[in-house]
């Protein structure tokens, strides 16, 4: 392997779009589905949060399980009633980080120290994937093993 080819295989040169999970592959919600809907695409696929998006697919933030579980939790009982009268707009958490597909991986591991997946938009703020903490790690453990061997080489 020439230098050139070496230096194109660092994460250095990688971008969030290499790393990214492409958001045909990304269960999510939309922002007009019961919280009902919302808690059994949580449920069903595992996850503790997905990202929401409107019709025309832009990104509007994101639903978790504690979120919903903080919103039907009553003082006396949980309030099951509440899953289908409260959409997903009503308690999703639209204040979240977000990533260009074209941001540099480091700042994807920057991003994503803080939290479990990054969402990653377009320009017009459309919904393009994921960038999730074990791509990063991954990505991560490879340098480091590719490190290591050059250095007992």
């Amino acid at each position: 392997m020439n230098a050139m080819q070496n230096k194109n295989n660092e994460s250095s040169q990688l971008s969030v779009k290499d790393l990214m999970i492409p958001s045909e592959k990304v269960a999510h919600v939309q922002i007009n589905n019961p919280l009902e809907h919302a808690l059994l695409v949580l449920v069903k696929t595992g996850y503790s949060a997905v990202p929401v998006v409107d019709a025309s697919y832009k990104l509007e933030g994101i639903i978790g399980k504690s979120i919903i579980l903080n919103e039907t939790l009553g003082l006396e009982r949980f309030e099951f009633e509440r899953l289908s009268e409260m959409k997903v707009k009503e308690v999703m958490n639209a204040d979240i980080p977000v990533l260009s597909g074209n941001d540099s991986y480091i700042e994807g591991l920057k991003a994503v120290i803080d939290y479990p997946f990054i969402c990653v938009v377009d320009e017009n703020h459309h919904f393009d994937g994921i960038l999730t903490r074990r791509a990063i790690l991954k990505q991560a453990r490879k340098d480091y093993y590719l490190i290591n061997q050059k250095a007992y080489q």
